[in-house]
């Protein structure tokens, strides 16, 4: 089917989220790019996906991809590739400057503006941590990390989602004991947890932890994410993966991406090639073998994102294994 005519050209599957009422396409785009690209490729990447049949969009206020994002899907309404803007799922995220009490409202009204949307269909908090507010960089200066008040963030998360500015809201690179935290006061629970999730980091707790509660689990670096600050090769040069795909006439990005989708969670893939980004669509008329998974959960196990731009003696979390409370 034409995407001119308002359909997708590839039906992706959904997951319904545990609050907001809506359906989230369990294949998306992201949108960081480091270095950062030129906004008007962002644009066209956006559209292209859109043609493609790609329904969710990961964008956050760091990423500098808000407006690119917003410009796009204002051009695929205009030339009828989609009819309306509820055939998309927008994702963004609160930023750890703005993860105070008195700024979350406003830095996502910040980012409405910037995608010319009137609301989201998810608002993260992009990491477990604050820093001080009204500085937008990164790294955030080790000086500047401020411990996060959970409680008083988490019901101004809740009030964006009252005030329908979001239809679901949730966390990104929260570990179970940290999304205890928020559930000992919430409400409204998270809906989803974005977190680093792909064959050489499985995260076999926190989804059982995210599964137990109804928070779906959403993978970025599915693929290792290459050429980013902290991304590397090493899932797409992992030897057994590589053996899986060979025999199976597949790529090894689509065998990690056929794999996070059959473990039950949702997958970000961040291409800006319309090639790629079509082999990545190619990954729900197959599926692996009981063989060819048990390979998968051999493989020897470590963090690619240890997440040290995070960690400061001037902050909340002085190691590695505090940011992640031993959750390595």
């Amino acid at each position: 089917m034409d995407a001119r005519c308002g359909r997708a050209p590839s039906k992706i599957p959904e997951a319904a989220l545990s609050s907001g009422g809506r359906k989230m396409p369990l294949l998306g785009l992201g949108t960081a790019a480091s270095p950062p690209v030129p906004p008007e490729a962002t644009k066209l990447a956006v559209l292209e996906a859109i043609e493609l049949g790609y329904r969710n969009f990961d964008t956050a206020a760091l990423y500098g991809t808000e407006e690119p994002l917003g410009d796009a899907v204002r051009e695929a309404l205009s030339r009828g590739l989609i009819r309306s803007r509820e055939e998309l799922f927008v994702t963004s995220k609160l930023w750890c400057s703005d993860a105070h009490p008195g700024l979350v409202l406003p830095a996502l009204q910040k980012s409405l503006k910037n995608l010319k949307l009137d609301y989201i269909d998810l608002y993260l908090i992009h990491w477990p941590v604050s820093s001080k507010p009204g500085i937008y960089e990164f790294p955030i200066k080790k000086e500047e990390f401020l411990p996060m008040d959970f409680k008083a963030v988490w019901a101004e998360m809740e009030e964006c989602q009252k005030k329908g500015l979001t239809k679901s809201i949730g966390v990104s690179n929260f570990s179970c004991k940290k999304i205890s935290e928020i559930l000992a006061t919430a409400k409204v629970p998270p809906a989803v947890n974005q977190v680093e999730f792909n064959p050489l980091w499985q995260q076999k707790k926190l989804k059982e932890f995210c599964g137990d509660h109804k928070i779906l689990l959403t993978a970025y670096a599915t693929l290792g994410a290459k050429g980013t600050i902290w991304g590397s090769n090493r899932v797409l040069e992992c030897e057994q993966l590589k053996e899986i795909a060979e025999a199976k006439g597949k790529t090894v990005a689509q065998i990690c991406l056929r794999w996070a989708f059959e473990q039950g969670v949702s997958v970000l893939a961040k291409s800006f090639n319309k090639e790629r980004m079509k082999e990545n669509l190619e990954i729900f008329e197959w599926e692996l073998t009981e063989e060819e998974n048990k390979k998968i959960s051999e493989i020897p196990q470590s963090r690619g994102c240890l997440g040290e731009d995070y960690i400061s003696v001037h902050g909340p979390f002085k190691t590695i294994e505090e940011l992640w409370d031993g959750e390595m």
